[in-house]
Formats: structure tokens, C-alpha cells, sequence
């Protein structure tokens, strides 16, 4: 069963990804580039290493690709407003529906329900006193990566407002 998990993630993360190189609207390949990055964090889940994964949920899927979306849409927002949606809104269905298929399946075989705690409790002190102390470098290179993103969505939306 983690075999079937493990195709369907890579299925969907190198179909995305090939979506997010070739599309043409800025709004879709942002959404497949969203997918992909959900689908990675699968391959992290598979991998049960819920912390990693949803530190890729929240720092690329949360940040990265919202801001592109948001910076976007709400600068382009009438040509939005006079889209109409033919044919996409059954491939946003199954898109969707193949998302929760694979993280269904993740939970599935997921041995999460299994972990037991230690018997010491890590105070969020102890770990901030970690993050800074030991991977204040990884941090440092995260802070860059969204300010570089929020200033390349900027740009895309100034560059596509300007023409």
C-alpha cells in the first residue's frame, strides 16, 4: 500500500510540475505550483515526518503560492471577474478529489496514530532556544526565500499590469 501512495504522490507532483513550467496564466501555474508543493509534503508524510511536512505546508504552500496567487488575482482582479470557466472547473474536481485520495491513503499507512511520547516534555523555549541557536542559518535562508518571492510576485503583477 505505501508502493500505491508513493506512485500517486509522483504521478501528481511531476504532473504539476510540469503544469506549473507550461502554463500560460500566471494564476494557474501558481495553483499546479501549490499542488506540487502539497504533494511533497506528502512524500514527507509517507516518510513520517509530519514536522517536515507541514513546515512544507506552511512555509511554500502557505506563503510562497498564496502570495503569488493573492498579489495576482487582486491585481488583474476584472479580468477575473469576467473569466468564465469551461471545462476547468471538472479538472479542479479531479484534481482535488486525486489530493484527498493520496493524503487519505498517507494517513492510512501512516504509523502517526502509533507514536509514543517521550517521557520528557520539550518546552517551545527549548526549541526557539535550538532554532536560534543551532539553525539560525536555515532561518536565515527561509526569511530570503519569501522576501525574494513576495518581490517576484510583485514584480509578475507590475510587468502584467504595465502591458
Amino acid at each position: 500500500m505505501p508502493e500505491l501512495a508513493f506512485t500517486v504522490l509522483a504521478v501528481m507532483a511531476i504532473a504539476t510540475a510540469i503544469l506549473a513550467l507550461e502554463s500560460k496564466e500566471i494564476v494557474y501555474g501558481a495553483i499546479s505550483l501549490a499542488i506540487m508543493l502539497m504533494s511533497i509534503a506528502g512524500f514527507f508524510i509517507l516518510l513520517d515526518a509530519p514536522f517536515v511536512a507541514m513546515f512544507q505546508i506552511i512555509v511554500y504552500v502557505g506563503a510562497v503560492a498564496v502570495i503569488i496567487l493573492f498579489t495576482v488575482m487582486l491585481v488583474r482582479r476584472e479580468k477575473w471577474l469576467k473569466a468564465e470557466v469551461g471545462g476547468l472547473q471538472m479538472v479542479g474536481i479531479l484534481g482535488g478529489l486525486a489530493v484527498a485520495f493520496a493524503f487519505g491513503l498517507l494517513l492510512l499507512q501512516s504509523t502517526l496514530g502509533s507514536v509514543v511520547a517521550s517521557g520528557e516534555a520539550v518546552s517551545f523555549f527549548e526549541i526557539g532556544v535550538q532554532m536560534i541557536s543551532e539553525y539560525w542559518a536555515a532561518l536565515l535562508v527561509l526569511a530570503l526565500l519569501l522576501a525574494a518571492s513576495l518581490i517576484g510576485a510583485l514584480t509578475l503583477a507590475r510587468i502584467d499590469k504595465e502591458e
